[in-house]
């Protein structure tokens, strides 16, 4: 694999992580750099983990993943989603303009599961090539780390301005993007 694909690979694959980092900041009660980072830590490691497990699956079980992975996001995604647009409404306000919303690592890393499937996926399909698994996997990894970071960074940013609107569209773009995984693989 190309410098050039490993990169664009890694940086496909953290994209959906960074938008529900986006929610994540939006609705976090803890501000600051260790926060963010500490969500984007959680994002990345389990960004990283997925392809070396979807790589260890390997061909054999690539029709019994293939054939859930799908509703398995949407269910994560949507819950989560839910879970946080239900609750930007309905927990008091910290400041009067943000939703108090604490972000349970469970929570955090519920989405990250959500988000990560499909670089299980990509791990089963790696299993076909001649990569180095591990080099790969730490570059979709740093990249997500990277890139929730920032996430949640500029989350924060916005739901400071836009307040419980900024809870409901990051828990709506959560659903949307369960449904999204669910329905394009029905589609096809």
């Amino acid at each position: 694999m190309t410098p050039v694909a490993l990169g664009l690979l890694a940086v496909g694959l953290s994209m959906d992580a960074f938008v529900v980092s986006l929610g994540q900041g939006a609705a976090a009660d803890r501000r600051g750099f260790a926060a963010a980072l500490q969500t984007g830590m959680i994002f990345g490691l389990v960004e990283m983990a997925t392809p070396i497990i979807g790589w260890v699956i390997g061909l054999a079980a690539v029709s019994y993943v293939a054939a859930i992975d799908h509703w398995v996001a949407f269910v994560l995604l949507g819950g989560v989603g839910a879970r946080m647009a239900f609750q930007s409404w309905y927990q008091p306000a910290c400041d009067g303009s943000v939703a108090h919303m604490p972000r349970s690592r469970g929570a955090v890393v519920l989405s990250a599961i959500g988000t990560s499937l499909d670089a299980m996926v990509v791990g089963i399909t790696l299993a076909l090539l001649n990569v180095n698994i591990v080099l790969v996997a730490i570059a979709i990894g740093l990249t997500t780390t990277v890139a929730s970071t920032a996430g949640v960074m500029l989350g924060h940013l916005l739901g400071k301005r836009f307040g419980r609107a900024a809870g409901t569209c990051a828990g709506a773009a959560l659903i949307l993007m369960g449904a999204s995984i669910l329905v394009s693989h029905i589609a096809v």
